[in-house]
C-alpha cells in the first residue's frame, strides 16, 4: 500500500512549537485565495479610511491633471468645450475609482445609434453627435459569451454585455460601445479557475490583511492611551467583604467621593490602612510601531507614505522626491497603458463630435502629474533657444545643423513637452499663408516675366 500523506493547517500547530510540525513556527503558514464580498467591500470603503484613499488617491491622481490636446486653436477650444459639456474628466474619474473598488467598470457611449447591441461605427459620429456618457460597474453590467476566435479584436473577452434596466428589462451592449477600467487582474482563468475574463477584483483584496492590521494597532494603541495611568489602591479585607451588597456599596460610594475630592482639590484622602499606587503604561515607541503598520500598507497599496498619509517627509535632509518620481511614473504607465487604449474609440468620437470631422493631426497626452513653475519652465525655454541658436553657427563659417532641419527639430521638442501648445498647427497655418500669398508664376514665359515685373 502506498503511503497517504495528510497536511495538518491548524492555527494552534504555529503557537506550540516544533510540536507535529518543521522547526520553523510559520511552517504552517499558507496563501489562499482572498474572499472579500461586495458588502465588504463597500463597508470598508465607507467605514476606514485607509481603503477609501487607497482606492480613491491614485484614480484621482490619474485625472488630476488631464490631457493637453494638440490641433489647431479652434480645434483645441471645441475639444475641451465638447469634454466640459460631456463631463468626461469627471466620468473616467468615477469609473476608475469604481473599477478599483470593484473589480470593473465602464463608460457607456451614447450616440445617435438606436440599437446599442451593433458595434458602434465611429465614422457616422458627426458634430455633436456625442450624446453622453453613462458609469456603469460590473454589478450592473453582465458580461456574456466569450469570443473563442483568435482572429477576432474581441478574443478572449466578452462578445456583448446585458444591462438590467430599473424596469426589468434586458438591454444588450456591444463591446465597442464601452470604454472598458478593469481592476486588478485575476490569473484564475488561466489556471482552470472559475474568475471572468471581462473584470478584474478590488484593489482592496491583496491589500485587507494589511490595512486591518494598521486599523486595529492604531484602535489598541487608542486604547492604551486612555489606560495611559491607573491608580491603584490596596483595601484590606477587600476580597473576604467582597461578596456583601452593602459592603460593595460603601466601597464604591467611598472612593467615588475620594475621586471627586481628588478631581476638585487635587488631595486623595485615604485611611491608614490603605495602600496607593499609581502604574503608567509604557507608550513611547508606540508611533513607531504605528508607522511601520502603515508603511507595509503603503507598499501593499503601491502609494509613498507622504502621499497616503498628507504628511512631509521625516529625516534631516528627507525630501521624499524620489518615491514621488516613482509614483508619478506609475500613474504615468496606467494612463498610457490602461486608459489610453480604453478610450481610443472615444476620443475618435469626441473629436468627431466637437469638429464635425477627423483631422488626423489631431492627438493628445497627458500632462505630467509634477508641474513645473513658471520660472521653470521660462529657464527651460531660454536655454533651448540658447542652445538652438548656438548650434546654427560654427567657427568655419557654415551651419552646424542645417537651419530648416534644426527647426523643425526644435518645433517638435517644444510640441511634445508641450511647451507651446498649439504650435504644430499654428506653423502649419502659417506656412499655408505664406505659400498662399506668393504671386502664382505663368507656364508662358512673357507672362511670367510680366508677373515678376509686377
Amino acid at each position: 500500500m502506498g503511503q497517504i500523506f495528510s497536511m495538518v493547517r491548524d492555527g494552534l500547530v504555529s503557537l506550540a512549537s516544533r510540536m507535529g510540525t518543521e522547526r520553523d513556527k510559520a511552517a504552517s503558514v499558507f496563501y489562499a485565495q482572498p474572499i472579500l464580498t461586495d458588502e465588504q467591500i463597500i463597508a470598508a470603503y465607507r467605514g476606514s479610511w485607509l481603503p477609501r484613499k487607497i482606492i480613491d488617491i491614485p484614480a484621482l491622481d490619474s485625472c488630476r491633471k488631464w490631457r493637453n490636446w494638440q490641433a489647431a486653436g479652434d480645434q483645441i477650444g471645441l475639444i475641451e468645450a465638447e469634454e466640459r459639456r460631456l463631463n468626461l474628466r469627471g466620468k473616467v474619474l468615477e469609473a476608475s475609482t469604481k473599477a478599483r473598488l470593484f473589480g470593473g467598470a465602464a463608460l457607456f457611449i451614447g450616440t445617435d445609434d438606436s440599437d446599442p447591441a451593433l458595434p458602434l461605427d465611429m465614422e457616422a459620429v458627426g458634430k455633436g453627435g456625442l450624446k453622453h456618457l453613462t458609469v456603469l460597474t460590473r454589478r450592473q453590467l453582465a458580461a456574456g459569451d466569450m469570443d473563442g476566435d483568435p482572429a477576432s479584436e474581441w478574443y478572449g473577452k466578452p462578445k456583448f454585455y446585458t444591462l438590467t434596466g430599473a424596469n426589468g428589462t434586458q438591454v444588450v451592449i456591444h463591446p465597442s460601445r464601452l470604454v472598458i477600467f478593469r481592476g486588478v487582474m485575476t490569473p484564475n482563468e488561466e489556471f482552470g479557475g472559475m474568475g471572468n475574463h471581462a473584470w478584474g477584483e478590488s484593489v482592496l483584496a491583496a491589500t485587507f490583511d494589511a490595512i486591518k492590521n494598521a486599523d486595529s494597532t492604531a484602535a489598541n494603541i487608542a486604547s492604551l492611551v486612555f489606560e495611559a495611568k491607573i491608580d491603584i489602591i490596596k483595601v484590606p479585607q477587600f476580597s473576604a467583604n467582597i461578596g456583601n451588597q452593602a459592603y460593595e456599596d460603601a466601597v464604591l460610594r467611598r472612593y467615588t467621593l475620594a475621586n471627586a475630592i481628588k478631581g476638585v482639590n487635587g488631595t486623595l484622602i485615604l485611611d491608614a490602612e490603605e495602600e496607593y499606587d499609581s502604574k503608567g503604561a509604557p507608550l513611547p515607541g508606540l508611533t513607531d510601531i504605528l508607522m511601520a503598520f502603515m508603511q507595509i500598507v503603503a507598499g501593499a497599496a503601491d502609494i509613498p507614505v507622504t502621499r497616503l498619509l498628507g504628511q512631509s517627509p521625516a529625516g534631516l535632509n528627507a525630501t521624499g522626491a524620489a518615491d514621488m518620481k516613482n509614483y508619478h511614473d506609475r500613474i504615468q504607465a496606467i494612463q498610457e497603458l490602461d486608459y489610453t487604449p480604453a478610450m481610443a474609440r472615444l476620443d475618435e468620437c469626441l473629436i468627431r463630435s466637437a469638429t464635425g470631422a477627423r483631422d488626423p493631426a489631431i492627438y493628445s497626452n497627458w500632462a505630467p502629474l509634477e508641474q513645473m513653475s513658471e520660472k521653470e519652465r521660462a529657464d527651460i525655454f531660454k536655454t533651448k533657444a540658447e542652445a538652438a541658436r548656438a548650434l546654427f553657427g560654427s567657427t568655419a563659417g557654415e551651419e552646424i545643423i542645417a537651419r530648416q532641419a534644426l527647426s523643425e527639430a526644435l518645433v517638435n521638442g517644444f510640441v511634445e513637452d508641450g511647451s507651446l501648445p498649439g504650435l504644430e498647427a499654428a506653423m502649419k497655418a502659417s506656412d499655408q499663408s505664406e505659400h498662399a500669398a506668393q504671386p502664382k508664376l505663368a507656364s508662358d514665359p512673357i507672362e511670367e516675366r510680366n508677373v515678376l515685373s509686377m
